[in-house]
């Protein structure tokens, strides 16, 4: 449908980030239809939406073709937490390749303007500090990451190739660590391991001893940026992301200093591959989109641990 009122397609909109997209969204104003197998999307977080006459939802795994009319694609699925993509990494290597082939796809037939929820994963473990979009990356092709990292890689490339060949209209944003409400208590991410474990009232878990640094953005923020670049000219990849950076034991004590300063941190062997330093550099985020971050660290983890102490 082309008009004032424009119809977006969200895949994996039942999801974490999905779901945040499909709030600001509709709050604009604009037409949804969600798309979500529920493999870690939770219709919880669409409810609210469900009998909203510019809402509609769809059960449909996208590594399956679709026919829809849509002027948007926000193709996000795909599970995000090295726990649920682990789980079945050829299932996650064929959610990257053959959904983005399907929605690009799409966008091709119906004209659609498609962005691509891609990773700073595609930078692996990275030998550059702070990463920007110029960095090819340091990834290894056959780790226990490598199905979601080099998948993420091989869906970029498809975006620019059906770009060249094509003139599909593409965006590609690269998302760092983002957190926030409507994260799922088991994904095995590091906000929501130290949240859910400090209420409980257990053990803090750090993995090695802590000295890997992360960057995390409130998902607000993220959100935020997500939607300048598909309004934006610019294709990408732009990476949105929060510059600050915190060492994974740093943050293990900020969010035991907020719940129970008495929680013993214990430290457990570092997983395969994890990235030593994790830090965006957005200088094209900030000079295209005029997109920064601006919702500070102890605001966010505040407001995501009043999310898991209502939910818990």
């Amino acid at each position: 449908m082309k008009g004032l009122i424009k119809r977006n397609l969200v895949t994996g909109g039942a999801g974490f980030l999905g779901s945040h997209l499909v709030d600001t969204l509709l709050d604009n104003g604009e037409e949804v239809i969600c798309i979500d197998n529920y493999s870690t999307g939770n219709k919880a977080n669409i409810e609210k939406w469900i009998g909203n006459k510019r809402f509609e939802v769809i059960r449909h795994d996208i590594t399956l073709p679709i026919q829809l009319e849509i002027d948007n694609i926000w193709h996000l699925a795909c599970p995000a937490s090295p726990v649920h993509y682990q789980a079945n990494p050829i299932k996650t290597a064929k959610t990257t390749f053959l959904g983005t082939f399907n929605m690009l796809g799409l966008a091709r037939r119906v004209k659609a303007k498609l962005l691509l929820a891609s990773t700073s994963e595609v930078y692996g473990d990275a030998l550059v500090h702070p990463q920007s979009e110029d960095y090819w990356g340091n990834v290894n092709p056959i780790g226990i990451r490598s199905c979601y990292d080099e998948g993420k890689r091989l869906a970029e490339a498809l975006c620019v190739d059906y770009e060249r060949m094509h003139n599909v209209d593409i965006r590609i944003i690269r998302i760092f660590n983002t957190y926030g409400p409507r994260m799922l208590p088991n994904d095995g991410r590091v906000i929501s391991n130290l949240v859910v474990q400090s209420l409980k009232g257990e053990s803090l878990t750090v993995y090695g001893d802590g000295s890997q640094t992360r960057s995390f953005c409130f998902v607000d923020d993220l959100i935020r940026g997500m939607i300048a670049l598909m309004n934006n000219s610019y294709t990408g990849p732009v990476n949105i992301g929060n510059p600050d950076e915190y060492s994974i034991l740093n943050i293990a004590e900020i969010i035991r200093s907020k719940i129970n300063p008495k929680l013993e941190i214990i430290h457990e062997p570092l997983p395969s591959d994890d990235p030593h330093r994790r830090k965006p550099n957005i200088s094209l985020a900030k000079d295209y989109l005029n997109w920064e971050p601006k919702i500070s660290f102890n605001d966010g983890i505040d407001k995501t641990i009043d999310y898991f102490t209502r939910k818990l």
